[in-house]
């Protein structure tokens, strides 16, 4: 509970940092241009189809995820069969590159990368690499593969904050305290804002494959810890 509440300073850095977006397109639904209405109704509708199968699937299958999942082990797999797909999409999307942008996102697009951000449910596996790796399927660049992924954050990771908090407040204040929550929240928002500012400078230099890399070196030393 303590880890999915702290994501909540994650949540604040991406809606700080896209905040000038978000504003725009909320004022652009009042346009006069129908053009400008229709691209500011889509990243709305896209952001909410996107949203629904992770909390579907996630509200159904919380408490077996938890039981199951939760531990070193299934991490260690998670992480390194991350980083085999983020390899295998960055070396395949080098020979096929992608052109749709953040505009050209619609239904059908936001409903495959909602789709795919269902994998992010198992522990270890990241929520951002596999609603990239969904658009970035669908036809789209890196940079709108990775902004889309990021202002679905804001909704999916707010929910879930919200969720938790209301399930297991008094868990949290027992057995955390509002002192050790607070510095987990400052924390997770100063590291998610320098995540996002270095992150969407690197993946438009380098790709994934560097971060695929680190994923499938950090199985290596959470299976190390295991054998020890």
């Amino acid at each position: 509970a303590f880890d999915i509440v702290i994501q909540a300073g994650a949540v604040l850095a991406c809606a700080v940092w896209y905040a000038p977006l978000l504003r725009d397109r909320v004022l652009e639904l009042r346009a006069a241009d129908a053009g400008v209405r229709n691209c500011a109704r889509n990243l709305w509708l896209s952001l909410a189809i996107a949203f629904v199968p992770v909390v579907a699937i996630g509200l159904a299958f919380r408490k077996p995820i938890k039981a199951l999942l939760f531990g070193p082990a299934p991490v260690a797999w998670a992480l390194l069969v991350g980083g085999l797909v983020m390899i295998a999409a960055d070396l395949f999307f080098r020979r096929r590159p992608a052109n749709r942008t953040l505009d050209d996102m619609g239904p059908v697009s936001a409903l495959k990368v909602g789709l795919f951000q269902c994998f992010s449910l198992i522990p270890g596996t990241s929520r951002s690499m596999a609603t990239m790796v969904g658009a970035m399927f669908s036809g789209f660049d890196t940079r709108a593969a990775a902004d889309f992924s990021f202002l679905l954050a804001i909704p999916v990771l707010g929910g879930a904050t919200c969720y938790e908090v209301l399930k297991e407040w008094p868990v949290l204040v027992r057995d955390i305290g509002p002192a050790a929550m607070a510095v987990g929240l400052a924390t997770s928002f100063l590291f998610g804002w320098l995540s996002i500012a270095g992150f969407l400078r690197l993946i438009a230099r380098v790709g994934l494959l560097p971060f695929g890399l680190y994923r499938i070196a950090l199985a290596g030393v959470v299976w190390l810890a295991l054998l020890r």
